[in-house]
This record gives C-alpha cells, sequence and structure tokens, in this order.
C-alpha cells in the first residue's frame, strides 16, 4: 500500500531527524571563538555548548568544564536549552505514538486508532522540528548581532559552532518526517473511503425499503363476483288477445 511506504519513510525520517537534536544538544559547539596570538604555539579554540564549555589547544589538549549555574548562561542559550530538551521530549513521544500505530506493528488491537496515533506522532514531530528550529536560528542570531556589533572586541565575537548545523539538518528532517506521517494517515483514511462501495464519487446508494424487518401493507380490495351468464326474471302479465304475455327484465 502506498500510505505504508509514505509512513515508513516518515519514521525513518523522523528518527533521524531526533537522533540529530540529540547530538546537537550533546555536542559543546554552539559557540566557537579563536584565539591566536603572536605565537602560534599559544592559540587556542573555545567551544561554547547547552552543559559545558571546552577549551583546546594548539597541541591537542582539551579541557572542558561543566557550567557551574543556570542562571549564569546567556540568555540565547538557557532559552535554547530549554528547548531542545523539549524537541527531544517531544521526539519521544513521535516516536512511541508512530511505533503504536504502525500498521506493521501489533502494540494495539484497535485498527480504528492506528490512523490517529500515526497522526499525533506526526503533530509531535513537527512541534519538536519547530522547538528546535527556533532554539538554533535564535542563538545564531545573536551570533550574527554580536559578530557585525562594532562595540564588542575581537575577542569576544563568536562563530557558528557544528551543533548549530546539526540542528537545521534535524529540524529539516523532523519537520518532513513529521509531514510524511500526517500524510499516511490522510492517505489511508481517503483509501479507505474510496474503496467501500457507494462512497465512491458518482455512486448513488441504493434505495431503502419504507421500513425494514415489518410486513408491507398490501392493499386490499374487494371483488365483486362476476357472472358468466345473465339472468332474467319473467314477470307474468295479463293475456292479450288469448295469449300470454311474459315481460323481461
Amino acid at each position: 500500500m502506498p500510505s505504508a511506504g509514505v509512513e515508513i519513510l516518515g519514521m525513518i525520517l523522523a528518527v533521524t531527524g531526533w537522533l540529530g537534536v540529540m547530538v546537537a544538544c550533546c555536542l559543546p559547539m554552539w559557540r566557537v571563538v579563536a584565539f591566536v596570538g603572536q605565537n602560534i604555539v599559544m592559540a587556542h579554540i573555545i567551544w561554547e555548548g547547552l552543559w559545558m564549555s571546552c577549551s583546546v589547544q594548539s597541541t591537542g589538549q582539551m579541557h572542558c568544564r561543566i557550567y557551574d549555574s543556570m542562571l549564569g548562561l546567556p540568555h540565547d542559550l538557557q532559552a535554547s536549552r530549554a528547548l531542545t530538551v523539549t524537541a527531544l521530549l517531544l521526539g519521544v513521544v513521535g516516536i512511541s505514538l508512530a511505533v503504536a500505530g504502525a500498521k506493521c506493528t501489533n502494540c494495539t488491537r484497535d485498527l480504528a486508532s492506528k490512523p490517529r496515533l500515526v497522526l499525533l506522532s506526526g503533530v509531535a514531530f513537527v512541534l519538536s522540528g519547530l522547538l528546535l528550529l527556533v532554539a538554533v536560528c535564535w542563538t545564531a542570531n545573536v551570533i550574527v548581532l554580536d559578530f557585525y556589533n562594532p562595540l564588542l572586541e575581537e575577542t569576544q565575537k563568536r562563530e557558528f559552532g557544528n551543533s548549530l548545523y546539526f540542528g537545521w539538518a534535524a529540524s529539516c528532517l523532523l519537520l518532513l518526517g513529521g509531514a510524511l506521517l500526517s500524510c499516511s494517515c490522510s492517505c489511508s483514511r481517503g483509501g479507505a473511503g474510496a474503496g467501500s462501495p457507494g462512497n465512491g464519487p458518482g455512486t448513488s446508494a441504493p434505495p431503502h425499503p419504507a421500513s425494514h424487518g415489518s410486513h408491507a401493507h398490501t392493499p386490499s380490495y374487494s371483488h365483486t363476483p362476476s357472472y358468466s351468464h345473465t339472468h332474467y326474471s319473467a314477470i307474468k302479465t295479463l293475456p292479450v288477445n288469448g295469449h300470454e304475455r311474459r315481460d323481461y327484465v
């Protein structure tokens, strides 16, 4: 069935996007700043993520430090952390609903509720993709504004990290997967309605009898007996001129 193929493709894209959300959330590379001194040996790169910041020396040594306080983070990272975690939770809900409502699984015995579960999973994936897209675009907007701000020093200007690119790709996959799951639900409903007799276009429903399960009322007619012969009654009258006259009626 075409709807089953669309459903499987949507699930694959959505699950791949959810894995991308996890990578973007855990990878400490949302904002990157590079410090290059007079000596190339003293150059190092700082990665800033949602949960920690890492410093990479030019020699290859890396030191990571977890943030001590959430309130000490910039506002964009605080909002991105909340939105990304919510997107992860919505992805878990979407995966659970998609597995329960898939046509190739037997997680539920109510077959009529499977399309609704698939539709809800598609909505959950779309919301997850939108939340992640807002988080990534918010951080990217702050980076761009700070980069072109003439009041900031060069050491305070950041650039895009790899987590932002993972977030953009994951949000696109989530949106596309959720849309395909919703379309597969509508296609399955449309196919079921078109396959039932009398529901197709240009098909009229057969006429129904006036009453079901009751005896039809048959009009009663009064039959008048017909006579094949005509009966005459003779009336005897007085004789006229010696002859008897009979009148027949």
